[in-house]
């Protein structure tokens, strides 16, 4: 995708070899650097650290699992509290001399374990909200990471695309001043200002992915137009290759599960309350009744408790019953897919590791001794054009497959980072 292939070759009629060896577009990598003792977007580079912390932050989604914890741990308060007692009056007879006034005081009072199952459903449910703010945190803190490593590879697809439209501009020259001379056919002009335009287009899609992945990591804290002046970091700091055997034994804290085995637990315990709900309550009521007539107050206490002839609860017990069902089967298809998840990710991990190691040893110090021996055959005449052309594209080919297969290994350390919901041994920014 990355191309940059086309005759920059032309420069070595320009650069000698020496220079072409020490160009700066020949480095793969960004350049180790310090942090900032403090990040401010706009002003200083910005981190892994800080881009981490703003997105925890100020993350939209992150505030939203977060305020429904919030209003979860409310419930709890309110499903401790006692029923209120109900104040009753009622007047027989408009005569005054033969009225009587009763005032009652009614208090229900739950039987059969309601109040004790009803704080259990609620704590339950605490639970599980506070195992999805979990889940939601590792995952936005995986974008971040895939984010920022992606501009960490855009940035230096940038540099490579602009080093690479220098040297096709010096390229074009030099063929201009040697057709002019008389020196090389008109072709190799013609050819060389087909490169450079080439670059051009390449360069511009370069510089549109810089834009995309950087507001891809602003947007991660609500930020639409990105302030910070570059990131900093060391894209070829390849993350650690974990055991599998470790990676599997840890998955079950994981958010995922976590979150999946308080939802089997809050149903259960909804299931529990539905069933506390078939006895009924029972209320109590003490009052006076006032005679007119007689000329004197009576005390009244009575019971009354619902007879559960026809409403035994039994449909939402069910319906209860069903859904802890469905969410046992979750928590088990939840285990198999993190497992295969798991598996995924630490594949490619180790594919992308290896690959790396393999271009950065073999493959890239390969296509660098090819290149430089082809420039310095052709300003001998010992090779063609096309000799040089075919040996920079390997060489920049190489290049882009390098930052790609960098870019593809930090990607599944994040993965596996948002599945176990804590870092993995990450690479320090």
């Amino acid at each position: 995708m990355y191309r940059f292939l086309l005759p920059l070759s032309l420069a070595a009629v320009v650069l000698p070899v020496a220079a072409q060896s020490a160009a700066p577009g020949h480095s793969t990598v960004l350049p180790a650097a310090g942090q900032p003792t403090r990040v401010i977007e706009g002003v200083a580079p910005l981190s892994l650290s800080a881009a981490l912390r703003m997105a925890l932050d100020a993350n939209a989604e992150l505030s939203s699992a977060r305020h429904e914890l919030q209003a979860v741990e409310a419930s709890v308060l309110q499903a401790g509290v006692l029923p209120n007692p109900a104040l009753e009056m009622s007047v027989e007879d408009r005569r005054r001399e033969t009225r009587e006034t009763t005032f009652l005081l009614n208090q229900p009072i739950e039987l059969g374990g309601k109040r004790s199952a009803r704080l259990t459903a609620a704590e339950r449910g605490k639970d599980a909200a506070a195992a999805e703010f979990q889940a939601k945190r590792a995952e936005v803190r995986a974008t971040v990471i895939a984010a920022f490593f992606d501009v960490l590879a855009a940035q230096e697809r940038m540099r490579l695309a602009e080093e690479s439209a220098q040297l096709a501009q010096r390229g074009t020259d030099a063929a201009t001043r040697r057709v002019t001379a008389g020196k090389a056919s008109p072709v190799e002009e013609t050819r060389a200002r087909v490169a450079e335009s080439s670059v051009r287009l390449e360069l511009s899609q370069a510089k549109g992915e810089l834009a995309a992945a950087r507001k891809r990591l602003a947007s991660t804290w609500g930020n639409p137009v990105p302030q910070f002046e570059r990131a900093d970091g060391r894209l070829d700091a390849l993350p650690e290759l974990p055991d599998l055997k470790d990676l599997t034994g840890r998955m079950a804290l994981a958010p995922a599960m976590l979150r999946a085995r308080s939802e089997l637990d809050r149903r259960q315990a909804m299931a529990q309350l539905e069933s506390s709900r078939r006895i009924p309550d029972l209320t109590v009521s003490l009052g006076v009744k006032r005679s007119e007539e007689l000329g004197r107050n009576q005390a009244i206490v009575g019971v009354s408790i619902p007879l559960p002839l026809f409403d035994t609860n039994r449909g939402n017990i069910l319906e209860a019953l069903r859904r802890t069902d469905k969410a046992r089967d979750e928590l088990s298809a939840t285990e198999i897919r993190l497992d295969g998840e798991i598996g995924q990710a630490y594949e490619r991990l180790n594919i992308a590791r290896q690959e790396a190691e393999a271009l950065q040893k073999e493959i890239l110090p390969g296509a660098q001794s090819a290149y430089e021996a082809a420039t310095k055959g052709f300003e001998y005449g010992k090779f063609g054009f096309l000799d040089v052309l075919d040996a920079q594209r390997t060489l920049l080919q190489a290049q882009s497959q390098y930052l790609r297969t960098l870019s593809e290994a930090h990607r599944a350390a994040a993965d596996i980072d948002r599945i176990l919901g804590e870092p993995l041994h990450a690479t320090k920014q």
